[in-house]
């Protein structure tokens, strides 16, 4: 019995926020001194350029969401925010000190967790000490994650008048029974309602995240989800695999069983019933698991090759020195990354020793930075070329030998001196980076360490 493609590439790999990606990471060879030096390095080169960006991780919520990978710390207590907002401004003015000029910021992020957890008054805090010690780029985008459950017209309006032009709202799904499995109980009125305020107050992107292969899930339900969607016309899409993981978040991906999950063919159909609505519907899909009107900055950053993907996700413009600040956060300077601890208590007592939080990272060599120029071309503009000498490694041919069936499937076109990704190869690009990534084929992983490419 012949097997489909899906059935055959759907195997676990790594989502490619990063190369390395985090599991390969030489954290024996990485000391936070030499992070330091690269950071300062890649200021210099891009500060006066693009500005830098910041993401800044606030990681309370209410409630466990069974579906989530994020690392969190669920309470009720909303006398933790004081603390940890004071953290966060002192972690920034640690890395101020580090800076021989004011920082202009073309990016922020903030992500969690629940940033909608935060008071008002906390966010405007949050803010305003940043900008205390930098300066914003003319062409600034600013976005924060918000839960339509929780976040208010008064949160809204005041990050607007802080300079946040863009939110995204986690929806996932609309019926009632997947709700219930993953402990998201988000009525569509909900969302409906943040969405038309941050429209009234002049956001000029609003984003939903949608998920696919979700507990009892079935097509019904996405086009369902998809239809509503619709009806509120937001202005980018993430639509992307549930990432099943439950060995690495343990308990918190445990609120069903795996049967209860569809698998291979079926979680597919969902995808591409859903993207088919949305193409219909004035969505363009772009790169991996994103969907764009034609009017959105997003869009028109791909349409000219500009777009950008790091541990923020794709962006409209690049920077290349992204600071992560906040618990668990991840630092990129484009020659390096750093994490922080994971853990608020550690976070908390090494910041009190006026010190950096972080307690890994990797310094990326010449062949990481080459492959990772491919992995970005492969992600954001489906395709990458090694036309010039800067881009060519000695494994490359073996590389191409590794993609031979992937190109019969015609998931790929292999030219003289280039790769393509086709149109049937897109749901499939994870695995066509993973023929590219050195550090993957050297040393395959013992255990589990990745969610399911498909």
């Amino acid at each position: 019995m012949r097997i489909s493609l899906t059935q055959k590439y759907n195997v676990p790999g790594p989502r490619y926020t990063s190369y390395p990606t985090v599991p390969y990471w030489n954290d024996a060879a990485f000391t936070v001194e030499e992070w330091k030096s690269s950071f300062q390095k890649s200021f210099s080169e891009s500060n006066s350029q693009n500005g830098i960006s910041l993401y800044i991780h606030l990681p309370f919520c209410e409630s466990m969401c069974t579906f989530c990978g994020c690392n969190k710390r669920i309470t009720k207590n909303h006398s933790v925010e004081g603390k940890y907002i004071q953290a966060v401004l002192k972690e920034w003015s640690l890395y101020c000190d580090l800076l021989p000029q004011k920082p202009i910021i073309k990016e922020i992020h903030l992500g969690g967790g629940t940033p909608t957890f935060f008071s008002t008054n906390n966010l405007e805090q949050l803010i305003n000490g940043i900008f205390s010690l930098a300066d914003k780029a003319e062409n600034h985008e600013f976005s924060f994650e918000g839960h339509p459950n929780n976040t208010t017209y008064e949160q809204l309006k005041k990050l607007y008048d802080l300079g946040f032009n863009r939110v995204s709202f986690g929806v996932q799904d609309y019926a009632e029974k997947v709700q219930k499995a993953i402990n998201r109980i988000q009525p569509f009125h909900n969302v409906a309602k943040v969405t038309f305020w941050a429209k009234e107050i002049g956001y000029k992107s609003i984003g939903h995240d949608i998920i696919f292969g979700l507990p009892f899930q079935t097509v019904e339900d996405v086009i369902d989800t998809v239809e509503k969607t619709n009806s509120l016309k937001p202005d980018r899409l993430a639509f992307y695999s549930y990432a099943h993981v439950p060995w690495i978040k343990g308990n918190g991906q445990r609120g069903f069983n795996d049967e209860n999950l569809p698998k291979d063919s079926e979680k597919r159909k969902l995808y591409e019933v859903g993207k088919q609505l949305l193409s219909s519907n004035g969505y363009h899909e772009i790169g991996m698991d994103h969907f764009a009107l034609s009017s959105d900055s997003l869009f028109h950053a791909a349409h000219n090759k500009k777009m950008h993907r790091n541990f923020m996700g794709y962006s409209a413009s690049k920077t290349q020195l992204m600071i992560g600040l906040g618990v668990s956060s991840i630092s990129d300077s484009w020659y390096s990354f750093a994490q922080n601890t994971k853990t608020l208590e550690d976070y908390y007592q090494i910041l009190e020793l006026d010190q950096l939080p972080i307690i890994k990272g990797h310094i990326l060599n010449d062949e990481d930075l080459i492959i990772r120029k491919h992995i970005l071309n492969l992600t954001c503009e489906l395709e990458t070329s090694w036309n010039e000498d800067s881009l060519y490694f000695k494994e490359l041919p073996h590389v191409l030998m590794s993609l031979k069936e992937i190109e019969n499937d015609e998931l790929i076109v292999i030219e003289e001196d280039k790769i393509k990704i086709t149109e049937a190869g897109r749901p499939f690009v994870r695995n066509i980076c993973m023929a590219f990534d050195l550090h993957l084929k050297r040393k395959s992983p013992e255990t589990n360490l990745f969610s399911m490419t498909v």
